[in-house]
């Protein structure tokens, strides 16, 4: 006899004596007695990085109980899992931080490149050199990172790095930099006509001395960009093109760029963690995200890019006319992707944290 049955019997006989315990429904004891459980789903993402919306239509759809957990970096997330944290599903991983996790066993494989709706992902977001099929992760969202600026404070429109500090300085102002080591860093190596996944230690201290030459005029390393440039405590900040919510809410005052000398993308995907609990409510998630209705009310109120194509048509007409969410051909040109440098980000590490104790 199992344990369920056992807890089951002397359920019955306690609450209803001999007579009646066979006639109790089985689930119902099951029920009472906590072994039965509502099927479930545990998310864990990044902060504000999916519409409430979504998640109740699936627990609508489905009747899977959706928990919501979230980081504010891969880093952070990765630390958790490898920590021994259990009971996540799903995960939203950079493209390289999948890299990552994949070297690392951590990732199931979904096969929802098998499932009928993959055929809306458009192809070139298959970015991930661990998963080029999509045999694991679905593609979720994308998109850049840039200036948002109060143009009442500035009192112009900028339109790359060169500009920006040249203006704060010129008027006393000041801008944030994002508290992120390869972002900042990013910014250092793109204006010295580098890569952003330059391991190179001469590059890298240039990118560093470059940030560092910023430093009088950055109020802080922050993520709290967003209010900052809104209130005009500060002219600008270096921050994600989600920051297009405040500019449709205040297009006279605010506005964002994708800075002229180049930029970094972003692209996270949906992965399944090979110690989900959970994996077919997972499963059901990603094939639920293909559709693209789903993915157009998510980037309605992210205003996030999509790797779903006939989900593009379907969001708001600013959204989709908008090239800082959708850029142009040309614009992409001049993105770069982070990619996993192995041993090599001890490099960054190190002008890191040049770059933050510099006075």
């Amino acid at each position: 006899m199992t344990k369920a049955s056992r807890v089951v019997r002397a359920t019955r006989a306690k609450l209803f004596g001999p007579a009646r315990a066979a006639a109790f429904s089985l689930s119902a004891l099951i029920a009472m007695t906590g072994l039965g459980h509502a099927a479930e789903l545990n998310i864990y993402n990044w902060g504000e990085y999916i519409n409430p919306a979504v998640l109740k239509k699936f627990e609508e759809e489905t009747q899977i109980k959706v928990n919501l957990s979230t980081y504010s970096s891969n880093e952070e997330m990765l630390a958790k899992i490898q920590g021994g944290a259990t009971g996540y599903d799903v995960v939203f991983p950079s493209v390289h931080m999948q890299d990552i996790m994949s070297k690392l066993d951590l990732l199931e494989k979904t096969d929802i490149n098998a499932y009928e709706g993959f055929k809306n992902i458009d192809p070139a977001f298959l970015r991930a050199k661990s998963d080029p099929k999509g045999e694991f992760c679905l593609p979720y969202a994308f998109g850049t990172v840039g200036i948002v600026y109060n143009r009442k404070i500035l009192g112009k429109d900028v339109v790359g790095w060169k500009d920006l500090i040249a203006t704060v300085k010129e008027k006393g102002l000041k801008f944030t930099l994002l508290d992120d080591m390869r972002e900042v860093l990013a910014v250092g190596l793109i204006l010295n006509g580098h890569k952003v996944n330059s391991t190179d230690p001469a590059e890298l201290q240039q990118a560093a001395d470059t940030i560092i030459a910023m430093k009088p005029d950055v109020a802080a390393f922050t993520y709290d960009t967003r209010p900052m440039v809104q209130s005009g405590d500060v002219a600008a900040g270096h921050f994600f093109v989600g920051a297009m919510v405040d500019v449709f809410a205040n297009q006279k005052d605010l506005g964002y760029v994708i800075p002229e000398e180049g930029a970094t993308m972003y692209q996270e995907d949906i992965c399944v963690l090979k110690t989900a609990p959970n994996k077919d409510s997972a499963i059901k998630f990603l094939q639920f995200y293909t559709r693209p209705e789903v993915a157009a009310l998510n980037v309605s109120q992210q205003t996030n890019g999509t790797a779903n194509v006939p989900a593009r048509q379907l969001t708001p007409d600013q959204i989709k006319n908008s090239k800082e969410i959708n850029p142009t051909p040309e614009t992409m040109q001049r993105l770069q992707i982070f990619e996993d440098l192995g041993s090599g980000v001890r490099q960054l590490d190190r002008v890191w944290t040049k770059v933050k104790t510099a006075q």
